[in-house]
């Protein structure tokens, strides 16, 4: 597969790349030429090749000359594509002070974007994001359809890189066939990355149509580099449909092409590599796979580009290596796996849950630290290799044995609260509101209220009561699942103020307010996951939206501080007993 995610990111600032073979440009660079021949002379090559710094000087150089703020502001642009990533930072940086009070409705958002493309070429891609969902903001502030577009064409390639493809080939379809703003230089690369998207979700025969009308239209119009992209996600479609041959024979000719004078992205060249390294896996050749893997982990520490396919590289060389009993390179690889797992834990943490479970960290460091003994010590290998299964298997009886137990808990707490909301089911009227009291019965209590704590307060008791009522609304129409809800939000709706509220709260709830709010939430929740099928089968971020959550990690995390169980065993433990 072609990770080819950064093609359509340059175009959303006109960064066109035809990529058939590089142009000679011979031409002198002028400052009689004009900025449009300029910037098509730029945006006609591809980063880094002919004179296009020479250019994106010149035009700067103009620019400044003539003091035209917008055509700086482009002069910075242009060099940002030349630069590595602390003198592009700095070019983004003069962009955006330029541009602050610029009344043209491409800014503030294309200085995010940009930054964010920059960002995603060189991996830090939390930073990426952070600055898409920036550059996505302001583009909807401006109204700018192409920025919001390509926002969330860029997002849905960070989704693709972190497993998300369905969501990722959702957006990409939409923008390649319902979008009639996008020209057809970008729907052609939306329509590559929606075909390997559909690779991932098994929608193979969509994926080849897609592919092969790629590889026709690149020959029609001799688009030399477009069509190596999509022979190479051939290869891994091949791949995929386990027909290995064939993936070789198409991987072995973009090999061929991106390794010949810097034709390929890093990108490109790493998986060419790593999809002929499984293709001969899938025919049982390891020496083979074993040559290309060796290679891969070269360029890693050439480049110190790192992905989460990698895993799968460490891991196969160490098998590889632990079978014919070297143990050296054995431990070399597991020390190159233990590096790249530090880093993939860091900028990946969506992809940390799908590590292998064979080579987790702490089994992996035990390990190492048992083969450098032997081969420092030049103890027998059998003692070593017999002192290791003996602590994996009990710490495997242990961690097994831990996790059975806190199961098995959270499972009776799951299956209480269904049983509770069934029993309050069946005991009240189909149209009646849920009784919330008789779920909270079944929570853990966080704090009492007895009655000299209520004379304590220094409210008067009509104003209490009235607040009293208006919360009693606020409660039984639903109100708290409204997002953005704060204290004082609310306290302004029911006509107090903060701290009479926040007292009223404390008082007669027996909570502040941050936790009155999240109980009423996941009461809410407990009982219509229960009840409402339709409900439940959306996705989690969906449910969290619905619920007035911010995102699904904040929504989980209030589910499992109400309940004491996490929200996945509830969900399930709802599903085993509606089948029974």
């Amino acid at each position: 597969m072609m990770k080819i995610k950064l093609l359509l990111l340059f175009l959303i600032f006109g960064k066109v790349f035809f990529h058939a073979q590089p142009n000679n440009i011979e031409k002198n660079i002028s400052e009689h030429r004009t900025y449009e021949e300029l910037e098509k002379e730029f945006y006609g090559s591809r980063i880094g090749e002919g004179n296009s710094k020479s250019i994106a000087d010149s035009y700067l150089k103009k620019a400044k000359s003539e003091k035209n703020i917008s055509h700086i502001a482009e002069g910075y642009v242009m060099l940002h594509f030349e630069e590595n990533l602390p003198n592009a930072l700095k070019y983004l940086d003069s962009l955006q002070h330029i541009t602050q009070n610029s009344k043209e409705n491409t800014y503030p958002a294309r200085t995010y974007l940009l930054r964010g493309n920059l960002y995603f070429r060189n991996d830090n891609l939390q930073s990426a994001l952070n600055n898409y969902i920036l550059g996505l903001k302001y583009a909807k502030e401006k109204g700018n359809k192409r920025q919001i577009a390509m926002a969330h064409i860029s997002i849905a390639y960070l989704n693709n890189y972190i497993g998300k493809h369905a969501e990722t080939a959702k957006v990409l379809r939409h923008y390649a066939y319902d979008a009639d703003y996008m020209n057809e230089v970008e729907k052609n690369s939306l329509k590559l990355n929606l075909a390997d998207a559909y690779i991932e979700i098994n929608k193979m025969d969509s994926a080849y149509v897609l592919i092969q009308n790629g590889l026709q239209d690149s020959k029609k119009n001799k688009d030399v580099y477009r069509y190596y992209q999509n022979l190479g996600l051939l290869g891994y479609y091949h791949l995929h449909s386990k027909n290995y041959q064939k993936a070789i024979d198409g991987l072995l000719e973009c090999e061929k092409y991106f390794f010949t004078n810097n034709s390929g992205s890093k990108r490109n060249q790493h998986y060419t590599l790593l999809y002929l390294g499984k293709s001969y896996v899938g025919l049982q050749e390891k020496e083979k796979a074993v040559d290309f893997f060796r290679k891969i982990d070269s360029m890693v520490l050439k480049t110190n580009y790192i992905y989460p396919e990698l895993r799968d590289v460490y891991t196969y060389l160490i098998d590889y290596y632990k079978e014919n009993g070297d143990k050296e390179k054995q431990l070399y690889y597991v020390d190159r796996f233990l590096k790249v797992d530090q880093v993939l834990d860091t900028q990946f943490r969506y992809i940390s849950r799908e590590l292998p479970r064979r080579y987790d960290t702490p089994e992996l460091q035990q390990e190492k630290e048992n083969i450098t003994n032997e081969l420092t010590k030049r103890k027998s290998l059998f003692y070593i290799v017999l002192s290791l299964l003996l602590i994996s298997h009990l710490l495997f009886i242990n961690v097994y044995f831990k996790y059975k137990k806190s199961e098995k808990n959270y499972k009776k707490i799951a299956q209480d609260l269904i049983q509770s909301v069934n029993e309050n089911r069946v005991g009240k009227n189909s149209n009646s509101e849920f009784n919330k009291e008789t779920l909270s019965e079944s929570l853990p209590i966080e704090n009492t209220v007895n009655s000299e704590d209520r004379t304590s307060r220094t409210i008067s008791e009509d104003i209490a009561q009235t607040i009293l009522r208006e919360l009693e609304i606020f409660e039984n129409k639903d109100q708290f699942l409204s997002k953005g809800i704060t204290l004082g939000s609310l306290a302004k709706k029911i006509k107090t103020n903060s701290k009479y509220l926040s007292e009223i709260i404390n008082t007669y709830k027996g909570k502040n307010f941050a936790t009155y709010l999240n109980d009423l939430r996941i009461d809410y929740a407990i009982s219509r996951l229960a009840n409402d099928r339709k409900f439940r089968s959306y996705k989690i971020p969906f449910i969290a939206e619905e619920l007035g959550y911010n995102n699904e990690q904040a929504f989980t995390l209030a589910f499992k501080k109400r309940t004491g169980t996490p929200l996945s065993i509830y969900l399930k433990e709802i599903e085993n007993m509606s089948s029974k």
